[in-house]
């Protein structure tokens, strides 16, 4: 996949990671295409290396999983997701 997929796709898998989390995310486009395009290379990785399945629909669910973990740690960490 090329730099435009990768993007294309990060954004697709870090909007549905934002949608499926409770609450709101204080989180631009920017990061939620960020880690939504982490989210789905390590997603992608794991379920062909590690669990050596082929399935496109395994591969999105671990992605999205996968990118509501890393936005909620990006949310912790940058004590965005504190409610003032």
């Amino acid at each position: 996949m090329g730099i435009i997929g990768t993007i294309v796709v990060g954004a697709i898998i870090g909007v549905l990671a934002r949608i499926l989390m409770k609450g709101d995310q204080n989180l631009g486009v920017i990061w939620t295409v960020i880690l939504g395009a982490g989210g789905a290379a390590l997603g992608w990785w794991l379920v062909e290396g590690p669990m050596g399945s082929d399935s496109t629909i395994l591969k999105w669910i671990v992605s999205i999983v996968i990118a509501i973990l890393l936005i909620s740690a990006y949310l912790g960490i940058t004590n965005r997701g504190a409610r003032r």
